[in-house]
Order: structure tokens, then sequence, then C-alpha cells
């Protein structure tokens, strides 16, 4: 997004005159966050699928001003929801220039910003701070320590000639230096226990101790943490005493809808650069594919099966298109649907199954790959007229297709299709007729469809299939 100029104030005594008002980080959130409701206004652009469940929940805990903690399964937009939080601060806010914790000039409370605002007065300097700089992130890994997240005492201070116990010889850690803004802590559980501790400060007293230094820092900071459902209950790796510092707990999900899906893969899969066409029929593909995925009792369900593995499916998809244009010079590149059964063992590490599933993981995504494309066909083309093409197979014909068949190969092999822009149609592919690719990528669905229908019967061989009566 387009920043707007620096605001003009450099002094205190500037900062005054302008008639700035000092406000508390979960302040700012609420106020603009109204006047965002009231103008009806994107809060969180991005978010897809969560309108009327996860952000009404959300909205409710930041004008309550609550510290909140996300509970949901992998790839569920977890982090890109809470990315978007600091979107609602203020554009810029002043800081004391130099100051580590960005203290508000009206408002300084480390040490050396207490003492310059005592011997400057309205002389004070003063720095601005876009939003885009108040937003810290930390993912919990076991080898966190207090001093990453509060910090600790530097010890090239000490080897300057500052003695131990002065406030100004700390280094402060992530939390600290995000004062004034938004700091997210990602998978919360897995904080060893003793680093869960040094944040109960935080998040109640809104202050941090660091080794005994009679230091106290009033924080002002929203914390937004994200965590599994599996590892945030009695039986997970979270103490009491934090859960119950966070003011909101709210679940996120899956897409509820196709819709949903669709709408998710075509913001996220970057297609743009692959420089390939990914037909909707085929986006609907993948999406039906990733919800029978998520649906199959031969995932493991605690897991999950992330947003990524469908926006990783559709971009392997377009990347063989890509491939298959460079080499045999096909253009422009347009995805068919014998790209999909390809990436089904690049997507299998993304995948957690039951225990009695192993060695059949390929065996099952290739099934339910399958089921999606059938539930496709009957969505668009179950009831099309595709007699045409059924009898042109009676009299004998048989066409190869697979990822290095060029789309020209594969329509001289079926030859003319009465009925072709009609069928291009209810695909969503209007008037790409004239590009062999479209053309090919259309009549390559309906042969898999008829095959999945057993209308048709089809052969694997090296390099693709044979479809035949």
């Amino acid at each position: 997004m387009h920043k707007s100029p620096t605001p003009a104030p450099r002094t205190l005594r500037e900062l005054r005159e302008s008639g700035h008002r000092y406000r508390t980080v979960k302040a700012e959130i609420r106020e603009n966050l109204l006047e965002r409701l009231r103008c009806g206004e994107p809060r969180f652009p991005g978010i897809v699928g969560f309108d009327d469940t996860v952000l009404p929940l959300l909205e409710r805990a930041l004008i309550a001003g609550h510290d909140v903690v996300l509970l949901g399964e992998r790839g569920q937009g977890k982090t890109r929801l809470i990315r978007t939080i600091a979107g609602l601060l203020d554009e810029w806010t002043p800081v004391i220039e130099g100051c580590e914790i960005n203290d508000h000039p009206y408002a300084p409370v480390c040490v050396r910003c207490r003492r310059l605002a005592a011997e400057l007065g309205d002389d004070l300097p003063v720095a601005w701070r876009h939003r885009d700089e108040r937003y810290g992130e930390k993912l919990a890994t076991p080898d966190t320590s207090v001093g990453d997240l509060i910090g600790d005492v530097d010890p090239i201070k000490i080897a300057e000639g500052r003695t131990l116990g002065d406030p100004e010889t700390v280094h402060y850690g992530l939390l600290p230096r995000t004062n004034r803004g938004v700091f997210s802590v990602n998978e919360l559980p897995d904080l060893a226990e003793r680093i869960q501790v040094a944040l109960l400060n935080v998040l109640e007293e809104r202050d941090i101790q660091i080794r005994g230094y009679n230091l106290r820092l009033p924080l002002d900071i929203l914390l937004v943490a994200s965590a599994n459902p599996e590892d945030y209950t009695n039986r997970g790796r979270i103490i009491t005493p934090l859960k119950d510092r966070f003011g909101a707990e709210i679940r996120t999900h899956y897409p509820l809808t196709i819709e949903d899906e669709l709408t998710l893969i075509r913001q996220e899969a970057d297609l743009e650069s692959l420089g390939a066409e990914l037909p909707s029929h085929l986006v609907e593909v993948i999406a039906r594919f990733t919800r029978l995925v998520r649906e199959s009792t031969a995932v493991d369900s605690r897991s999950g099966v992330s947003a990524r593995f469908a926006i990783a499916a559709a971009e392997a998809a377009a990347a063989s298109a890509v491939r298959r244009s460079a080499i045999t010079g096909e253009h422009p590149p347009v995805t068919r649907i014998c790209d999909l059964p390809g990436v089904v063992h690049t997507l299998r590490g993304k995948v957690e199954f039951e225990m009695s599933e192993e060695g059949r993981e390929t065996e099952v995504l290739a099934h339910l790959l399958r089921r999606a494309t059938a539930e496709t066909f009957r969505a668009h083309l179950g009831g099309a007229d595709l007699t045409p093409i059924v009898e042109r197979f009676s009299e004998g014909i048989r066409v190869e297709s697979g990822e290095l068949v060029p789309a020209a190969e594969l329509l001289r092999g079926i030859g003319k299709v009465q009925g072709l822009s009609e069928l291009m149609t209810r695909l969503g592919m209007g008037d790409g007729g004239e590009s062999p690719g479209h053309a090919a990528a259309a009549l390559e669905f309906a042969l898999e469809g008829l095959y999945l229908t057993r209308r048709l019967s089809k052969d694997e061989v090296p390099g693709g299939v044979v479809y035949r009566t």
C-alpha cells in the first residue's frame, strides 16, 4: 500500500502544537476498527471464508482490548490474519528519536528517555514509525530463550565500563522492541514452560523482568498468539496461568464452502509469474480434491490439511503446462487434466496419514483426485450432450494424451467435434476456442469425465494414457 508522507513535527513542542493525541495501542486499534465498521471498509484484507465466523469474534475481542489466541490446525490462515491486525494501527506514530522500545514523547518509560525528557523538555527530538514497523513476530521453538523474547544483560555495554545494575546495560528482546505495537507468538505451546512463565507479567502486569534488575517497563502492546488445538488443552503443552491471561480464545477453520476454497486458491497461487493459464474447471478440481483429502478417514484429522496443499497443487499443475510448452514449443501454455496426476507425488509430504494407511499414501490421493474430477465433471458437463465425442470413438479412434502431448496433437487425434464451443462455455473458458490449448483442455477434461463415468475406457501407456471405447 502507498505510504503517506511522514508527518512534519520533529520536536515535542511541534508535536503538541500539531494537536497530536496520545492513545494506547489497544485504543488505536479499537477506534480505527470501529471507524472502518461504520464506513463499511475492509478490516482484514486478504482473509477468505471467516466473515461470518471468525472475524466477528476477533472484532469483539479487539474492541474489548483483549489479548487473543487463535486456535486452529495448520494452514488455516492464522498468521495471515494476525498480520492484518497491524493494519488497524495509525499509519504513523511518534516516538522519541533513538529509543529502542519506541517510547511515546508524551509518556517516556525507559531510563534513557526519561532522562532526555528531563534534560531537553520541549526540544525532545521526535521521530516517526510507520505501522509496518510496529509489528513483531516470533515462531516459538524449543530453543527460544527468555533473552530472545524479553531481554538480557548486554556484555558489550558492560565491557564499555558501565556497571551491572545500570538499566541501560539491558539488551531488550523482541517483545519490548515491539512496544506500542502488535506482537505475535506463533505456535505458542512449543515454548518451553519457563519461557511461558516469562510472558505472565507481560500479559497481566504489562511489564517485564530481566535477571533481577529493578526494572519496570509498562509495555503498551497487543499480544496475539496462535496454537494448534491439540496442544492447547489440559493434555497439551501450555501452562494454565498463561491461558487464563488471554482475554479471548478464537477457533479458526478451513474454508467452509467450495466458493471460498476457489477464492483462496485464485488469490494465493502465484500463477502470473509462471505464465501459464489454469482454467477455472481445473481450479475447481483442485479445490474439491483438497476438501476430499481433509474429509478422508485415511488422513489424520488432528494435523489437518493446509490451504498450502491446494495452492501448491495449483502452482505445480501450471508448472507442468509450462514444462510441456518448453519441450514441445506449444504456446501459450494451458494447464490440462493430464497435468494433475503428476502433482499427487509432490503433495504426499503435505498430508499426515493414519498409521493403517502406511504404504498406500499415493494410492489414496490418486483415488481422491479421480473423485474430485468426477464431481467437477458432473457439476459442469453432467447435462451436456457429449454424444458427438462418444460417436467419434465408436468409429474406432484412439486418442493419446499425457504431460508431453501437445494440444495440437491431441486435437488431431480426436478430429473435428461438434459442440466444442458450448463445451468450452460450460467450463467457463469463454471465447478461448481459437487457442488449441484451450480447446484441448476442454476436450481432455470431457474425455476424462467420460472415462470416470464409464462411457469410455482408458489404458496406461509409457508417458501418458490412451482413451478408447
